[in-house]
């Protein structure tokens, strides 16, 4: 092996005036001299360092890596080398070998702040968050002034739903640079995702005095004031919004969502789309904005006027995402042999890789009666993604419907599903005087004309944003004795690595979202899932005297039902288990079991709080 070269006094002076001519940018000059060190110095690992950084920046990524690599065969694991190897990665998208370099770099030199900086970097953007925050951890304690270490742990810790984590580290690299906008538009999210809205707002509007008040910082505004209960001026800030940046997609769905919900726009006063329509039949060419027109239309169930656009859209460009969106179309319209022709196209194209597109392929076969093959597709949703809520409900009913026992393995209706008292949250007398307290808490929440497109919700209204974390003792100290309960049923759980549920239980639980819902005279939630969740649940705080009594000529009126597919399936399929509400119960079941509320008739609201839990992550 040749012997390892240092550069001269001569050749480290021009190594000097091409760094120099680096940092003025002048990067074709410094690649003349670098070629010249090269050729002088090929066993000199600095040359051929200035060389790869040469590169670089006059844009040879493939010659830059080369040459980093090369200066690495002269001499291993230097920091220096390894460190702008892998920034040269990284630029290129190739983030897993950045961080084996990062991490090559750190184990090199463990007392470097910035390098442990650049490993939790690395992680976070490979979606590994525990490894990015223990190696933000090791770079905080070197350096607690680096601000990018702070923001990048809020950013972790918020992802594996630390979220009192997330708010200090945003906070902490806020007391070092006040000005900063990211960090104050970070700090703004996490505090709307704790239910403190009113706070969020204000964070958003420093946000918008440090920089540029961009369209996706607008819609992140609009809604923290809707949480806020501020929804006229929500409403106003969203027209500004698509009025400025009419091909800013989110802006026209949060806009589309606020007036179906809060305006009058459902009894005739208003269209809710208008804005959406005119902004998709001014930029016919932007299908991202005609696929999100098309997506709400059909969730609002306009779908003749989906499948128009549908079927024009196709005739410019076509894709197999659209051929599934028109087939779904069609499926929603009754037309289920045309459907079927769609479906089995896009299944060639998209069906091995899309646990979406499976389960929506799936929904179209069971209702087809080919019970057997929805199950296999459903199977194979599983295994792509092996927690995605969807692709067990439809299981559960493919198997139902083969006989298969797999059915009571998955769902266990009389284990799996638990209804409980909650104890007395602290600082009240007894339930009653709980209840009636969060009654009142809840019901100046309530201010939506109709339900949510989006929703099962029927015959209602929904709050908006997280309810949980809200500056309210009531809700704060059911949420508190909710957990409570919540830990003590999963401590009683048993084991079982092979299932679905029960192979997640976990010491403890985070809830990732919170609502309540009011239901009027013949409202009712439709059989859905919640895919967002692990545990799902329903929490009773007033009942109607129909309900809570059997009466009538529907004894089961008001209740909820589980283990019943959708009604739109035509499998005319009864629930597994019904259960009678109780003021103070609390409901627990897995969040992929179809559930749903059977309809009631009395003028007296049924009053509930609902959330999603997902295990929380223990670390050392």
């Amino acid at each position: 092996m040749s012997r390892v070269q240092a550069l001269d006094h001569a050749q480290a002076g021009r190594a000097s005036q091409a760094f120099a001519l680096l940092r003025s940018g002048n990067p074709a000059a410094a690649l003349l001299i670098a070629r010249e060190l090269a050729v002088q110095a090929p066993q000199a690992p600095d040359a051929q360092q200035l060389l790869a950084l040469s590169l670089a920046e006059c844009g040879d990524q493939a010659g830059a890596e080369q040459a980093f690599r090369a200066a690495l065969r002269l001499a291993p694991a230097q920091p220096a080398i390894v460190g702008n190897l892998a920034r040269l990665l990284r630029r290129t998208g190739r983030h897993a070998e950045a961080l084996q370099c990062w991490q090559q770099a750190a184990a090199a030199a463990p007392g470097v702040a910035s390098t442990q900086l650049d490993v939790g970097l690395a992680a976070l953007a490979l979606a590994q968050p525990e490894m990015a925050i223990e190696a933000l951890h090791k770079a905080l304690a070197l350096d607690q002034n680096l601000v990018r270490a702070w923001h990048a742990l809020g950013n972790a810790l918020r992802d594996v739903g630390d979220l009192d984590g997330a708010e200090a580290g945003f906070r902490n690299g806020l007391d070092l640079q006040p000005d900063s906008q990211p960090l104050l538009i970070n700090l703004a999210a996490v505090l709307r995702l704790r239910g403190r809205p009113q706070e969020s707002v204000s964070f958003y509007e420093r946000a918008r005095a440090c920089g540029p008040a961009t369209p996706e910082l607008l819609d992140a505004t609009v809604g923290s004031l809707l949480d806020a209960m501020r929804v006229d001026e929500a409403l106003a800030l969203a027209c500004e919004v698509v009025q400025e940046h009419p091909q800013f997609i989110a802006g026209h769905v949060t806009l589309a969502d606020l007036a179906w919900e809060y305006t009058d726009a459902q009894q005739g006063a208003g269209d809710p789309l208008a804005q959406f329509r005119a902004a998709a039949a001014k930029a016919p060419a932007n299908l991202d904005l005609q696929l999100a027109l098309i997506g709400f239309l059909l969730e609002a169930k306009f779908c003749d006027e989906a499948l128009e656009r549908l079927q024009r859209l196709r005739g410019q460009v076509d894709h197999p995402n659209l051929i599934a969106l028109h087939a779904n179309a069609l499926e929603l319209l009754d037309r289920p042999a045309e459907a079927a022709v769609l479906y089995a196209q896009a299944y060639r194209s998209v069906g091995s890789s899309d646990p979406a597109f499976l389960c929506a392929y799936v929904r179209h076969l069971l209702k087809a009666g080919e019970w057997k093959q929805a199950a296999i597709h459903a199977r194979d949703a599983v295994k792509i993604q092996p927690e995605y809520q969807e692709a067990w409900a439809y299981l559960a009913t493919a198997w139902r419907l083969l006989g298969d026992q797999r059915e009571d393995w998955l769902c266990d209706y009389d284990r799996l599903i638990e209804s409980m008292p909650i104890e007395t949250p602290d600082g009240f007398s007894d339930m009653p005087q709980f209840l009636v307290a969060l009654q009142a808490s809840l019901e100046a929440l309530h201010r939506a004309r109709v339900a949510p497109v989006r929703q099962s919700l029927r015959g209602g209204s929904q709050t908006p944003g997280r309810l949980f974390g809200r500056p309210d003792a009531c809700i704060g100290a059911l949420e508190a004795a909710l957990l409570r309960t919540v830990e003590g049923w999963i401590a009683r759980l048993p084991a079982a690595p092979d299932h679905p549920f029960l192979r997640r239980a976990a010491r403890s639980v985070r809830f990732t979202g919170s609502w309540s819902v009011k239901l009027r005279t013949s409202g009712s939630h439709l059989n859905h899932y919640h895919n967002e969740g692990w545990i799902s649940s329903a929490f009773y705080v007033s009942l109607p005297p129909s309900v809570r009594e059997a009466s009538g000529s529907n004894p089961n009126a008001g209740c909820i039902q589980f283990g019943q597919p959708p009604v739109e399936l035509g499998l005319n399929l009864p629930p597994r288990r019904v259960i009678r509400p109780q003021a103070g119960h609390l409901a627990l079941f897995p969040s992929y079991m179809w559930h749903g509320t059977i309809p009631f008739d009395d003028p007296v609201p049924r009053l509930t709080v609902a959330f999603d839990m997902l295990p929380r992550k223990q670390r050392e």
